[in-house]
This record gives structure tokens, sequence and C-alpha cells, in this order.
């Protein structure tokens, strides 16, 4: 079953671009059975080698910024290790609930649409992209996501990259943030070697073929049809976790009534 979702994953990531890592960590989960941590780090190394196969179209037809990526990701890699680093002082569950919320604004995003994205200007806000490259980077390492969904329109409004240049720069992106991730994981996790080798070369056959089949497919309405499982799936892990929410708001209660 997991390996089978390994190939929708693949898929999402030659479709859409992104996504892979927003599937990832609840198939490793709740199909795999593997603890919140590990799937957390795993799904960082998958993505990031799917990802990296996913680049060979963008390469060749020219769609990769390497001006921008030079700025991005050396911030991004520095915000991904710091995440890493505070992961291991954060609870499972808070993770888990922190995800989920990821999930739904990740929806959100889809929802809305990228066709929509205009930049106003073709001038790189470098002063504007760096501190969102440390706060995605710095997320990547606490929950395991690439965060396409937020590079794209990033990209697109502050340095000033059209649709399919911004695609493809975010994909580079993507791989590197989260292979950076996964390394930072090392020394925290036990690397099940053999599994991850399965799991990501299924995960590559699915991101061939979405690149075959991304000009016959309406991406208008396969995102909306991601975007409502993003909201089932953010949904659930945060009823599965509802018991962490509780103690929280309860604690917030009382330190308000101790004030």
């Amino acid at each position: 079953m997991g390996f089978i979702f390994a190939v929708l994953i693949g898929l999402s990531l030659g479709l859409l671009g992104g996504g892979g890592s927003i599937l990832t960590v609840p198939v490793l989960i709740y199909i795999v059975k593997m603890s919140p941590k590990d799937s957390i780090a795993l799904s960082l190394a998958i993505v990031g080698i799917t990802s990296l196969f996913g680049l060979y179209k963008h390469l060749k037809d020219g769609n990769i910024n390497k001006k921008v990526s030079l700025l991005f990701i050396p911030f991004a890699i520095g915000g991904t290790f710091l995440g890493t680093y505070l992961a291991q002082f954060i609870p499972a569950q808070i993770q888990l609930i922190i995800f989920a919320i990821i999930m739904i604004l990740a929806a959100i995003f889809m929802f809305k649409g990228r066709e929509n994205l205009k930049s106003n200007s073709e001038d790189i806000k470098a002063s504007l992209i760096i501190p969102v490259a440390i706060v995605l980077g710095i997320m990547t390492g606490i929950i395991g996501v690439g965060g396409g969904f937020l590079i794209v329109p990033t990209l697109v409004i502050l340095a000033g990259l059209e649709m399919k240049k911004a695609v493809g720069t975010s994909l580079l992106i993507i791989a590197i943030n989260s292979l950076s991730g996964f390394l930072g994981y090392l020394n925290y996790i036990e690397v099940p070697w053999l599994f991850l080798i399965q799991f990501s070369a299924f995960s590559i056959v699915g991101i061939f073929i979405g690149a075959a089949l991304v000009k016959k497919i309406k991406a208008d309405s396969l995102r909306k049809g991601f975007a409502v499982f993003l909201i089932i799936m953010g949904t659930f892990i945060l009823y599965k976790n509802k018991n962490q929410l509780m103690q929280t708001s309860e604690v917030k209660t009382t330190q308000l009534k101790n004030n």
C-alpha cells in the first residue's frame, strides 16, 4: 500500500510541481506505520530525491533561474538546519498539529490557483526573499514540508519570475532544501535505507508519469481536487491529535487565569 502511495506522491510532484511532502508524512505515519519523527525525516529524503529527478525537463527547457536559486537556497538551508535542531525539542504530536495546519493553508493556496499570480516588477526583492527563505527552511526542518506551495508565489511576486520558471526554480529549491533537512536528521534517527531506496524508486516512477500526463489533464481541476484531499487529511490529523490540542488549550486558559 505504501509503495502505491509512493507513486501518487511522485505523480503530484510531476503534475503540480509540489505537494509531495504534504502527502509523504501522513502516508508514512498512517499507512506504513512509522513514528512521526522518522516519517518527517524520511519524507525529506524521498521528496528531495524525487524532485531531483523531476528537475530534468526544467533544466532542459531553461526553467531554472540561477540568480534567484543562489540567493534563496543558502538561507533556506540555514533555516532548515535550525529547524531540524529545534525539532528534537518539539513533541511529535505538536509537530503533527503544525503539519496539519500547514496542509490546510496549502489547500487554500491551491484553491486560489497559481495562474492568478502576477508580479508587478522584475526586480528581485532580496530584503524580502531572504527572511521568507529562512522561515520556509525552519518549517522544512520542523515538519518535513518542502514548501513548494509557498515558494512558487514567493518567486513570482518577490523575484518577478514567470510561472514556468517559478515552478522549475521551486523544484530545485525543494530538492536541495529537503535533502539538507534529511542530513540534519541523521544524528537523531536510525534510517531504514532499503525501505528509503524502494519508496523513492516508486516515487520517481510517479514523477515521470506525472510529467508525461501534465499536458493531458486539466491542472485547475486536479489542483482543486488535491486541495479538497488536503483539507480532509489535515482535519483528520487534527482529530487524531485532539487530546494534545485540548491540553494546550487548557494550559493557556490556566495561564490567563493566573495572570
